[in-house]
């Protein structure tokens, strides 16, 4: 049965109020909660990056970001202890069934050695993290098993993570990974009407696939707070944005605008502006609804062939593409015998929505697990 997913993270301080930080491409975004509390959010900032500073998740001109994170935690009286989520191909997750062992010790000794199989990077280099997520009970042909999920990041990439903050002037309180922060945010909101989170999963019990679309995708497949299978796919607002911009010569500024005015619930002819910059939105959007339902087929599929998967019951869409006109009505178009769903945490229902949806993400890393 599957356990709560414990919060994994690569390190790790208390703090009486905590900032989930989540760094994207074109801007960074930032939510405050009290630890131990409520999960009220008391403070929150979403501010623009520089071209270029960051590219496929990863810094490229930390001075760059420290510079713009300096100015938004000081402008906006944020706590500087922040949990920071990372979403990129320096990290792997993978989940393993293995005979269950109860010393943790020994399961530690036994992921390790499973690692090294599974994890396409040396292990001296990278930083392991694992929990138990599941399993299934003892049968005629074998003993109980359970199910491990392991996180793996490149050693370099999370030093320079931390350096990051520092150099901001920031307290590493942790880093984790922005799906898990994602389940966390939208976990008890996605639950079965009646169900209670804290109640125990059955081992056939069906599983939520979250999708939170900002520049890039992050998907994360769970059983209430246990996550099964997580996934960055290049997919989202990055690659919508860069085509438009191609097609149009338009500022990238203005590309996000531009997107949300257009959007995909009214005809190209009801729209007011500029006809032809309105066909290339409209265009721009259409190819970026393709490629993400692309990307989700490949995932559900990828996630269904691995041992023990739990059947999806629906899928829960989030971040900024969420927040467009009839964007996710779009992408649940290609998908028939699944049902979609927008959500956001209810501790940000006085924003507005596009800004409730940029800051989900960082608002489920700044909470407790």
């Amino acid at each position: 049965m599957p356990f709560e997913m414990k919060q994994i993270t690569l390190t790790s301080r208390r703090a009486k109020s905590l900032v989930g930080l989540e760094i994207e491409a074109g801007s960074v975004a930032a939510a405050e909660i009290r630890s131990g509390g409520s999960g009220q959010l008391s403070k929150s900032a979403i501010a623009p990056l520089p071209s270029g500073a960051v590219h496929d998740g990863e810094i490229v001109d930390p001075d760059a970001v420290a510079s713009v994170l300096r100015d938004v935690f000081a402008e906006n009286k944020l706590s500087k202890q922040v949990r920071l989520g990372i979403a990129n191909q320096s990290v792997v997750v993978r989940t393993m069934r293995l005979p269950a062992i109860d010393d943790p010790k020994e399961l530690d000794v036994a992921v390790r050695f499973q690692a090294q199989e599974q994890i396409p990077m040396p292990l001296d280099q990278a930083v392991l993290d694992h929990r138990v997520v599941g399993g299934i009970p003892a049968t005629e042909d074998s003993g109980p098993m359970i199910d491990v999920i392991l996180v793996a990041a490149r050693r370099d990439m999370i030093d320079a993570s931390m350096q990051l903050l520092r150099k901001a002037g920031l307290q590493p309180a942790g880093i984790d990974l922005s799906a898990f922060g994602l389940i966390r945010a939208l976990g008890s909101s996605a639950l079965p009407a009646g169900e209670d989170e804290g109640e125990e999963s059955s081992v056939d019990a069906s599983a939520i696939l979250y999708c939170n679309i900002g520049e890039t995708t992050n998907l994360a497949v769970a059983k209430r707070r246990s996550c099964l299978f997580t996934r960055v796919a290049p997919a989202g607002l990055g690659a919508i944005e860069g085509n438009l911009v191609a097609a149009t010569g338009m500022a990238p500024e203005h590309a996000a605008p531009w997107l949300h005015h257009v959007g995909l619930s009214q005809l190209p002819e009801q729209i007011d502006g500029d006809p032809p910059t309105i066909l290339a939105t409209r265009s721009a959007l259409e190819t970026g609804v393709a490629d993400l339902q692309s990307e989700l087929r490949l995932s559900l599929d990828f996630y269904a062939a691995g041992e023990g998967s739990a059947p999806i019951d629906h899928v829960v869409l989030s971040g900024p593409a969420s927040a467009i006109p009839g964007f996710a009505e779009a992408i649940e178009a290609g998908f028939s015998s699944l049902p979609f769903e927008v959500s956001r945490p209810a501790a940000l229902a006085s924003l507005d929505p596009a800004s409730a949806a940029r800051l989900t993400l960082s608002y489920g890393l700044a909470l407790d697990s």
